[in-house]
């Protein structure tokens, strides 16, 4: 039977245009948001400026209309531009964790229940749990020692669960 070629991969550039446009949009966002708070600084320290030289309240309107109100609108919408990318970082972040937290990786068949994967018993000194001895809990722990067949005092590790 002829071995039938492989269809071509995609060029380097198509493969790492959604990476890079996620990373663009980021840069934007972020740059956007700086400027958009300097820019408030600004219009703030303007429309200050201009309400200082004014001693009648009907005069100093105009400047905190058309300069203070929108530059403190501004740096409102540049820190929330700058929180909604560091908020997309640790939602990323998060996803990651969580997708390591609950990834299967038992092997054998879905469904078929877990089978110890050891038989023998440990117990630390002073401990009041029993564990199996690949248990996270004591595996690498010197002072762990084996518990004799049918000790049944301490209580089951509820991580490894050794009476499964």
């Amino acid at each position: 039977m002829a071995e039938q070629p492989r269809p071509p991969s995609p060029p380097r550039s198509a493969r790492t245009l959604p990476a890079t446009a996620a990373r663009l949009r980021g840069l934007l966002a972020e740059w956007g948001g700086w400027l958009a708070v300097v820019a408030g600084a600004v219009l703030c320290v303007l429309g200050w400026y201009g309400v200082s030289g004014q001693s009648l309240t009907q005069r100093q309107l105009p400047y905190l209309a058309s300069a203070t109100v929108p530059g403190a609108a501004l740096i409102v919408a540049g820190a929330v531009l700058l929180a909604k990318e560091g908020s997309a970082e640790a939602s990323a972040r998060v996803e990651e964790l969580y997708r390591l937290l609950t990834e299967d990786d038992r092997e054998g068949p879905p469904g078929a229940p877990d089978a110890p994967s050891s038989s023998r018993l440990l117990a630390v000194p002073g401990g009041t749990m029993r564990h199996r001895a690949d248990c996270p809990l004591v595996a690498h722990r010197r002072d762990a020692t084996e518990l004799p067949p049918g000790e049944g005092r301490l209580d089951p590790c509820p991580v490894c669960e050794p009476d499964r």
